[in-house]
């Protein structure tokens, strides 16, 4: 059944802005090394970095009809989440659609598929992360639906869950686990950043971090090369 939800809960906009100041590689560890979607897609322009709550967009192969559905559905500090329902390099979105899903203030796009006009995205500074980039074009013909769970690059994406993306990849924090996640990934960054200053004394990770023992206890031994 095709189907589109209107209205569907999201997360509370200051964990969405919260966890967007953390960044992808510290969420990720700091939910236990989950939720990170297939690292073959990758931004289309560097240095993007964007959070916000998902719209879910399932498409068929080469359609992306459902997409032109979705942007009534979008607000203020979604992301949309596309996927299609098998494999497609198909060039789903463009510059048009981003015009369309930006005035309705959309932070950018994940989609386990194609998209085009890369050079004017860039130019309009709207974020895409993407398996392919393909001029091939779209066609109009098959129903999809919007604000559904589904399964993007390998991960279960529901609507309204916090999708974070940047250098390193996309992950997903979902919105019952938010709060948690990111008091998680604070209390991680703060012990970054404890250690980053040892580092930056001199201190070496073996020590900072008490590794000795547990390598010794795995086998590892030192040897002087003169002894050898």
């Amino acid at each position: 059944m095709s189907v589109v939800v209107r209205n569907p809960a999201r997360t509370e906009r200051a964990l969405v802005d919260g966890l967007g100041q953390l960044g992808v590689s510290t969420v990720h560890e700091a939910q236990g090394r989950s939720h990170l979607l297939d690292p073959a897609l990758r931004p289309i322009w560097p240095g993007a970095r964007v959070a916000g709550t998902a719209v879910t967009v399932s498409v068929p192969p080469g359609d992306n009809w459902m997409l032109h559905v979705a942007v009534e559905q979008c607000a203020e500090g979604d992301l949309l989440v596309v996927a299609p329902t098998t494999p497609s390099s198909a060039g789903y979105f463009g510059e048009l659609l981003a015009t369309a899903v930006a005035h309705r203030g959309v932070r950018g796009l994940v989609i386990d598929a194609g998209c085009r006009d890369v050079a004017e995205l860039r130019d309009m500074g709207f974020p895409v992360w993407s398996r392919h980039v393909s001029a091939f074009g779209t066609v109009k013909e098959t129903l999809g639906s919007v604000n559904v769970g589904l399964v993007c690059a390998g991960q279960w994406v529901e609507p309204g869950d916090v999708v974070l993306a940047d250098d390193d990849g996309v992950v997903v924090v979902p919105r019952a686990r938010a709060a948690d996640v990111l008091r998680a990934s604070r209390a991680r960054e703060e012990k970054e950043a404890r250690s980053r200053e040892r580092y930056a004394r001199g201190e070496l990770s073996l020590d900072v971090n008490a590794m000795r023992a547990a390598l010794a206890a795995k086998g590892l031994t030192y040897v002087d090369a003169e002894d050898q």
